[in-house]
């Protein structure tokens, strides 16, 4: 196989063409996963699944069947996985899914890393400052602020005033106080056509009755909660003291033209928009498991310059204390020589008094500015 270069801002991408790779993204409203090959996670995939989570099943069950569903599909092709990710946006989803990874091989993932690799991947991030990573899902909100030079994580929020099922709530009492009864799948479909289509007719399944819907209702619907969004939002950019320099809007509800708009307009910042918002979390675990085989543990990866050291100036030094120097050096030298076979025997995270697993563990750098 032809290895494969892809330049992309402060990062350059060297994968094995014709590699089949697995990404999954975790969420509290189920798991997506995309199935394509190494050197194309901007493409359409091969295969990809939706997984809703069951009323009352954990995380890691929807995850789990995707990727049951997508080694079906792969062993359909009569093709192998050669890895697969999993992003996880707490350390609750995250032990969930490495519980019931048991000897599966994969990698979690913190999803705004995964985020801001596929962003940085297509070329959508900016060089250096900041970026606001807005990612309206099903169950709610989660605002993080990173440092693109850096990945470090500045700042996170998460709220659920706002969200994917707050907006279906919304549209069925829109809907009910003119006498039409729907159930939720059906609110999420219309809220779904209406960001393609601008109007529709809704129709009760019981009484026939109908009822025509725009895209305007709905976005009058939702702007008291993105109001709240953005005062938040503000609100975190104070704290920090960082302004950023764009805004990602990522997951599926950023669909909605409106409400991209809006929130543009509102926080006066130029809008990062991939055309399948929803699926930017799973495409980033495709480059995750591209770049990380199996056997290989990353902790966080860093794309600033290294910082420059300054010179200090040094007094003569004894014999005596040269001699000792030496001795504490081959010391120490020893000690870090065990840790780092350590390091490479290990192929699974520290333990937390359980067993090790082979699941590796993908984290995001917190609050690690580049220097100024």
């Amino acid at each position: 196989m032809t290895p494969m270069t892809f330049p992309s801002g402060r990062e350059r991408f060297t994968m094995e063409a014709m590699v089949l790779v697995l990404g999954v993204s975790a969420g509290a409203g189920g798991a997506r996963a995309m199935l394509t090959h190494s050197d194309q996670p901007h493409l359409p995939p091969i295969d990809r699944c939706t997984v809703p989570r069951r009323a009352g099943g954990g995380v890691e069950e929807s995850v789990f069947t995707a990727i049951r569903l997508m080694r079906d599909a792969a062993a359909q092709r009569e093709e192998f996985i050669t890895g697969i990710a999993v992003t996880c946006r707490c350390s609750l989803h995250e032990e969930a899914v490495r519980a019931q990874a048991g000897r599966s091989r994969l990698t979690i993932v913190d999803e705004p890393l995964a985020q801001l690799r596929y962003l940085r991947f297509s070329g959508q991030l900016p060089d250096d400052g900041a970026v606001l990573l807005y990612d309206l899902g099903a169950s709610g909100l989660t605002v993080t602020e990173a440092d693109c030079a850096t990945d470090a994580i500045l700042a996170v929020r998460r709220s659920t005033v706002l969200g994917g099922d707050g907006h279906d709530a919304l549209l069925r009492w829109h809907l009910a106080h003119s006498g039409l009864s729907i159930d939720k799948p059906t609110s999420r479909a219309y809220k779904e056509a209406l960001t393609a289509e601008p109007v529709l007719t809704a129709t009760d399944p019981s009484s026939g009755a109908r009822m025509v819907v725009t895209r305007s209702d709905f976005e009058e619907l939702a702007d008291a909660g993105i109001h709240h969004s953005v005062s938040y939002v503000r609100q975190m950019i104070e704290e920090t003291g960082v302004p950023p320099k764009a805004i990602a809007l990522l997951g599926g509800c950023s669909r909605n033209p409106g409400i991209r708009d809006a929130l543009g307009q509102l926080l006066d910042l130029p809008v990062i928009y991939d055309p399948e918002p929803e699926f930017v979390s799973a495409r980033g675990a495709v480059l995750m498991a591209t770049q990380l085989p199996s056997a290989r543990r990353v902790r966080g990866v860093r794309f600033g310059a290294r910082p420059t050291l300054r010179p200090v100036e040094t007094a003569p030094v004894s014999k005596r204390k040269l001699v000792a120097a030496l001795a504490v050096t081959a010391t120490l030298g020893a000690t870090v020589a065990g840790l780092l076979s350590t390091n490479r025997d290990s192929t699974s995270p520290a333990p937390r008094n359980t067993t090790p697993t082979p699941v590796e563990i993908a984290g995001t750098p917190v609050n690690q500015l580049p220097p100024k």
